[in-house]
């Protein structure tokens, strides 16, 4: 299970990195910007978001279990 969240991880740290690639690329002489940013932040977030939905349902199934500090008294 930690190697699918690493994995995940890296793929939104990838999809940062191509957009902010394309923001500085921008348009080329006259030629405009393509939406590729958008593109890549749209996938980002996505893809956080299903990252934090299958974490909370790993937790609730059982396959990870929290660990840290006590709770209660």
């Amino acid at each position: 299970m930690s190697y699918l969240i690493g994995l995940a991880f890296v793929a939104i740290i990838g999809a940062l990195a191509s957009a902010l690639y394309f923001m500085l690329k921008g348009g080329t002489g006259d030629k405009p910007k393509s939406g590729h940013m958008a593109k890549a932040l749209a996938f980002r977030v996505g893809f956080s978001i299903l990252l934090f939905v299958c974490v909370l349902l790993a937790w609730k199934l059982g396959y990870i279990r929290p660990t840290g500090l006590p709770t209660g008294s």
